[in-house]
């Protein structure tokens, strides 16, 4: 299904790198926008905040190299557990520093996935990123 632009509401980070999350949170306060930014560590903390949350619609950014749950195993739990009217209404972009063009296509072609962007994020990388779906 195609998702109409819509205003966020929120961003989650889902990333286990402590720096990239407190420079990427830095990135959006200075876009001053109005969304609530919401961070975990890992897949599973993801999912946990998704099937709690109602803070809808949301950008989601996931990692693809972390603990306990990776970006590949969060997303398969994505697409069982989450109803679809909420998945809907999230966006996620897989980021990842990793170079391997594998991990480039498997993204593109995964049904959840609306844009895969190499890390590190600056700061005009994310302002665009955000005027994507913003």
């Amino acid at each position: 299904m195609i998702q109409e632009k819509t205003k966020l509401k929120s961003i989650l980070l889902v990333d286990d790198d402590h720096s990239n999350n407190f420079l990427n949170n830095i990135f959006i306060s200075q876009l001053n926008m109005d969304v609530e930014v919401d961070i975990t560590l890992n897949g599973k903390e993801a999912m946990e905040h998704i099937q709690s949350s109602l803070i809808v619609p949301c950008l989601l950014v996931l990692d693809i190299q972390m603990p306990i749950m990776n970006g590949w195993e969060f997303l398969e739990a994505y697409h069982e557990q989450v109803p679809q009217e909420v998945k809907d209404q999230i966006i996620i972009v897989m980021i990842t520093i990793s170079g391997d063009k594998e991990d480039a296509s498997k993204a593109r072609k995964n049904p959840y996935v609306r844009k895969f962007v190499q890390k590190p994020l600056s700061d005009l990388k994310f302002k665009k990123l955000i005027k994507n779906f913003y």
